[in-house]
């Protein structure tokens, strides 16, 4: 099969006559640890980014990584080298006596192709359903890596909890060789919701303080807001479980009180309604939506406040980025927010649907400045103080060689 060094070729065409993009085989020798596969979605969700960004990561640190999926990954256009990372590409099959496409199938059989051409050692699967499975339906073809999995959120509270996936999410969690969550909000709930009694390390998400920083020039901040205006921004992938209604009902009550503008970054169900909304609330003259903007750093460098109204989250990616730019966050009273966001310090929380307290909270913040200043100083503090990648990174790499030390499991 062809793969392709990040930044080469689009993914769809391989030249696997120029070696110089390719990986070295499974014959060459390695020095610098195990050789990790990565399974995970492709789009701007959390799941994605954080997949993407903890492989380059592990990449920098001198890893063999070789990213497996339907697509390149959001966050990795771009990044290239003729070191790697490496991405290979899931195939599709059309037939017609199959109703359904078999993506877990068909990740697995690519993934198979991947260790047992690259020695793949182990393989870090970013979300239970199909990734999981696909990565110990490798496992049982090849004899030959072990399965990492990491927890993300609604691989559990939604897919999970689905009873047509139900069993097949509690057999990958509990046959893989390590799992990990990302807040303990969601190891706590994974071992309520399914019953399992294994041991599932946290393992909090991180944020590259580097990249996600405050931008102080005021000409990129005029592109979208007027000096007078304060700046609010909400992002997300538009799912109904990030509520987008309510960040639009809140930002209308803060806009009734002072000029003030939102940004809506991302795409998804959602998007036309809460665009609806906007108009009947007088507000679609001061909102704009986005899409997916691949430059979000920039936009949460020049914002003055982030809004994160969900229903559920795990962990709350986005709004630890918006943090690590110094913008206080007003969010939702829910899962693993708290573990990130916190009250009075850095943000303020309420409870879901409640869109008048947190129209209160904001305004709170930004109409005063000391209280801002102190929230946004505060929220950078926490963002490279507790989520930086030098804390958490050496994480994922000690279970890594804790994993490639040891044999492959009994099938």
């Amino acid at each position: 099969m062809g793969s392709a060094a990040v930044g080469g070729p689009r993914p769809h065409l391989y030249f696997p006559a120029m070696s110089f993009f390719s990986p070295p085989s499974a014959s060459v020798a390695s020095t610098l640890g195990p050789k990790i596969a990565v399974l995970c979605h492709t789009g701007a969700g959390g799941s994605g980014v954080v997949a993407t960004e903890l492989g380059l990561k592990v990449a920098d640190a001198g890893h063999e990584v070789h990213f497996v999926g339907t697509a390149m990954p959001f966050r990795l256009t771009g990044h290239q080298g003729l070191r790697g990372p490496y991405f290979h590409q899931v195939g599709g099959f059309a037939y017609a006596l199959f109703e359904q496409p078999f993506p877990e199938l068909s990740a697995a059989n690519t993934l198979s192709e991947v260790i047992l051409e690259h020695g793949v050692d182990l393989t870090h699967a970013h979300y239970a359903i199909p990734h999981a499975s696909a990565a110990l339906h490798a496992r049982s073809i090849t004899g030959k890596t072990r399965v990492l999995t990491t927890l993300h959120g609604t691989d559990v509270t939604l897919v999970g909890t689905e009873p047509a996936f139900q069993h097949t999410t509690r057999h990958a969690i509990e046959r893989s060789d390590h799992v990990t969550a990302v807040s303990h909000s969601l190891a706590a709930e994974t071992r309520e919701v399914f019953g399992v009694d294994r041991d599932i390390e946290v393992i909090h998400n991180f944020v590259d303080s580097d990249r996600f920083r405050r931008i102080p020039d005021p000409g990129v901040r005029a592109r979208f807001a007027h000096p007078e205006e304060a700046l609010i921004v909400h992002v997300s992938n538009f799912r109904p479980i990030k509520r987008v209604e309510d960040v639009v009902q809140v930002f209308a009550r803060i806009a009734s009180e002072i000029p003030a503008r939102l940004l809506m970054i991302g795409d998804g169900p959602e998007r036309a309604r809460a665009f609806e909304l906007a108009r009947e609330l007088g507000v679609i003259g001061r909102t704009q939506f986005l899409g997916s903007f691949p430059d979000v750093q920039t936009v949460l460098g020049i914002s003055d406040l982030f809004l994160l109204t969900s229903s559920h989250e795990s962990f709350g990616l986005a709004a630890l980025e918006a943090m690590s730019c110094e913008v206080p966050v007003v969010a939702s009273n829910a899962g693993g927010i708290p573990e990130v966001v916190q009250h009075g310090v850095n943000g303020f929380l309420s409870d879901v649907g409640d869109v008048d307290d947190m129209a209160h909270h904001a305004l709170k913040i930004l109409r005063d400045q000391e209280t801002y200043q102190q929230m946004g100083q505060a929220a950078r503090r926490t963002a490279v103080e507790q989520f930086h990648p030098r804390l958490i990174v050496p994480q994922y790499l000690a279970a890594y060689r804790r994993l490639a030390e040891q044999s492959a499991s009994t099938f």
